[in-house]
């Protein structure tokens, strides 16, 4: 058993950090929001290694990329069409299926 407390948490105060923006503020809020504290802190634990030095720096690193990926502006969507020989494939097979369900039937007698 791990004897020594090599326990480590990050603290950064999301809040009063003058390196963001208000929008990027409410963006790290919204995505990060169950990670925040009601304090405006936002808490990332490592105690993975033995060395108190090793997990400050993983813990650093895990805020960093952490804040990274909540800041990240995603792409906006440009919407496509299908192509035209999709959309025939499609409808030629679901009148091939139509068909075949056609022919299971029994005959009528008219």
């Amino acid at each position: 058993m791990n004897k020594s407390s090599t326990r480590v948490e990050a603290l950064w105060n999301v809040d009063r950090s003058p390196s963001v923006s208000e929008p990027e503020r409410r963006r790290l809020r919204t995505r990060l929001g169950r990670r925040i504290g009601a304090d405006g802190v936002l808490r990332v634990a490592a105690d993975d290694e033995r060395s108190q030095t090793r997990n400050r720096a993983l813990a650093t690193k895990r805020l960093r990329a952490l804040v990274e990926r909540a800041l990240r502006v995603p792409k906006p969507r440009k919407p496509t069409r299908p192509p035209r020989a999709a959309t025939e494939r499609r409808l030629t097979e679901k009148r091939q299926r139509g068909e075949r369900k056609r022919e299971r039937q029994v005959p009528d007698d008219e």
